[in-house]
């Protein structure tokens, strides 16, 4: 609980002090990522920055230490079983009906024990995924294997759905053991933060993999998807001919899918929607009903479209926030995703947030609290905070304490002078 100095936070990074006891145990294995980022830079960061930074880590006691592979690995299986399993469940389907794919399709899947059976070996002979989405069967061409390396053998399009935070040591397990003319598509809602700025999903699994990446995000609530209610998604690729491949394994009469060729839009409207959805979430958990909550979507909607212009400038088309992928998804997230539930949660318990994901989804981990800490890195290390108010004020309550009714200051901002560039004020 000892309140880390502004001295020694501007050390790690930090312009800001923060308690070791609280707020680190947000980041768990984030902070483990951030360790092992900073250790392979040791001419930018200083020796004793990364021992403090451990020490930091080792204190807190409910976050696992940077060899804990098997909590490490656990966490991460229990934080893909969902959307992992729905979208095998739509593939499997697929792959059946195309005469170009090979029937089966291999989904990798944590070994644990349910109800006294290995989960491997259930969904595999009953074909259910009976911890993660119980209720619906799998095709029986989806096989569940406990090796990543085993599940991308041979395969020439891997599709990755994992947490963010996890993705690298993914991709360090599976490195080598991909085919040259591999092809892969992120369905990872998610940024990550370097020294340098933000890095996208696509760009970490083509720089490690060295395979062509697309990207797929939507209005797409994981159990609205497994039970067959109509809804749409976004395919972000660069090639046209790949493309039409990616909407042949996804595409179903419930599950309508459009391609564009904006990767990075795609990407960071994915993202980013969550944050807003925490937002919304505390609108809900303060009980201040639909004006406040539209007007918190809105601002939210248009920080995201000034941040992703900040960051990429003309790369990223405008007409993507107006796909599944942007617009639609932040609706249906701040009404019905579990990162708006969680916010709820969080304001009328005062539990935190990792707390929450224990008790409500069973340890899955969600990701909007999570990013909204990685935006404001990106934004205050940019010097840029006054032009996210939204963003600012959603991460203070987070992490900072503030109390949630501080989401309103500063929210007056000008958002007329945005244009498909980097807007002249920032």
């Amino acid at each position: 609980g000892r309140k880390l100095g502004a001295a020694e936070g501007r050390e790690l990074g930090i312009e800001h002090g923060f308690d070791i006891g609280k707020d680190l145990g947000f980041y768990r294995g984030w902070a483990q990522e951030w360790l092992r980022a900073a250790s392979a830079h040791p001419d930018i960061v200083p020796a004793r920055a990364l021992k403090k930074l451990q020490a930091i880590i080792d204190a807190v006691n409910d976050v696992p230490t940077i060899n804990d592979e098997n909590a490490n690995y656990e966490a991460r299986a229990k934080s893909i079983q969902l959307k992992g399993s729905t979208a095998a469940r739509i593939i499997g389907s697929n792959v059946a009906k195309l005469p170009d794919f090979d029937d089966t399709v291999k989904i990798w899947v944590f070994d644990e024990i349910v109800n006294g059976k290995k989960l491997i070996d259930i969904i595999n002979t009953e074909h259910e995924n009976v911890k993660y989405l119980p209720g619906h069967k799998l095709p029986t061409n989806v096989v569940a294997v406990p090796d990543a390396a085993d599940a991308v053998k041979d395969a020439t399009h891997i599709v990755v759905v994992i947490p963010h935070q996890y993705i690298q040591n993914l991709l360090d397990s599976i490195h080598g053991r991909v085919l040259p003319n591999a092809r892969a598509i992120s369905l990872i809602k998610g940024i990550a933060i370097s020294n340098h700025g933000m890095t996208t999903m696509t760009q970490i699994i083509h720089r490690t993999l060295a395979i062509p990446v697309a990207s797929l995000s939507g209005a797409n609530i994981a159990n609205e998807i497994a039970e067959e209610k109509y809804c749409e998604t976004t395919i972000g690729c660069s090639d046209p001919e790949e493309a039409i491949v990616w909407r042949s394994l996804f595409n179903t009469p419930y599950f309508q899918v459009n391609c564009v060729s904006d990767v990075i839009g795609v990407e960071f409207c994915g993202a980013l929607k969550n944050v807003v959805a925490v937002g919304a979430g505390f609108i809900d958990g303060m009980g201040l009903g639909n004006n406040t909550k539209a007007a918190i979507i809105r601002i939210g909607f248009l920080e995201m479209r000034r941040l992703a212009m900040h960051i990429s400038g003309a790369r990223i088309q405008d007409a993507t926030f107006m796909e599944s992928c942007g617009l639609a998804d932040v609706i249906t997230t701040c009404y019905g995703g579990r990162n708006r539930r969680l916010a709820e949660e969080f304001v009328l318990t005062g539990k935190p947030m990792p707390q929450l994901e224990q008790d409500l989804l069973n340890g899955q981990k969600l990701q909007g609290y999570l990013t909204a800490g990685e935006v404001h890195s990106y934004i205050d290390s940019s010097g840029i905070t006054d032009h996210f108010p939204l963003f600012t004020n959603i991460y203070s309550i987070c992490y900072q304490g503030k109390a949630p009714r501080t989401i309103f200051d500063g929210l007056n901002v000008d958002f007329s002078r945005d244009t498909l560039t980097p807007s002249p004020m920032l």
